[in-house]
């Protein structure tokens, strides 16, 4: 399970008694999903940025790897009681670690970038669930919005500075299956 919740230990614990993995991310941003505003370039724009801060800052790279190691798992034909399941709760902290980052202040900005994008759900909860009036209900979201927006800006710049440095840290999968890893641009991956 990929989710943004349950975040209370007592209740991943009790996943883990079922038999199931789980992947928590902290870092989800809860979108102000709410009809007043859920114009389809508003909700796409802010997807981007929501996106950008997952790929840039380590929580897509982490996904794939543990999504990688239940692969590797099942082609050497492990049983399903066999697998060895994730049971991750992905803070900040466990995002900045799968990044790549060789700058220490591109690794700043993008750790700033996750914690702006962790604080944004606390701002979106209340549109979701707790705001009745419009004015309200708009002002809220837009402002959860555009602070996820300025996590994205800070992305970038961490991302740019790597590119500056050419020391982009890449991964891609061989046919074989096996990941490759290269930071140079013109490098091939190995």
């Amino acid at each position: 399970m990929i989710s943004d919740g349950p975040k209370k230990k007592e209740a991943r614990k009790a996943l883990e008694k079922q038999g199931l993995g789980y992947i928590i991310l902290s870092v989800d941003p809860l979108i102000g999903a709410k009809r007043e505003f859920l114009d389809p370039v508003e909700m796409i724009a802010s997807n981007a940025d929501v996106m950008k801060v997952l790929s840039i800052c380590g929580v897509v790279r982490l996904i794939h790897e543990e999504l990688d190691k239940i692969t590797e798992q099942l082609a050497s034909r492990k049983s399903d009681t066999e697998l060895e399941l994730s049971h991750i709760f992905v803070d900040p902290d466990k995002c900045i670690q799968h990044a790549g980052f060789s700058n220490p202040y591109a690794k700043a900005k993008a750790l700033a970038a996750l914690h702006i994008a962790e604080k944004v759900a606390q701002v979106n909860f209340p549109v979701c669930f707790m705001l009745k009036e419009l004015d309200q209900i708009c002002l809220t979201a837009a402002a959860g919005h555009e602070i996820m927006g300025a996590a994205a800006h800070l992305a970038t710049q961490a991302r740019e500075i790597e590119k500056s440095n050419d020391t982009v840290f890449r991964q891609s999968h061989a046919k074989s299956g096996i990941l490759l890893t290269k930071t140079k641009l013109y490098e091939k991956p190995k």
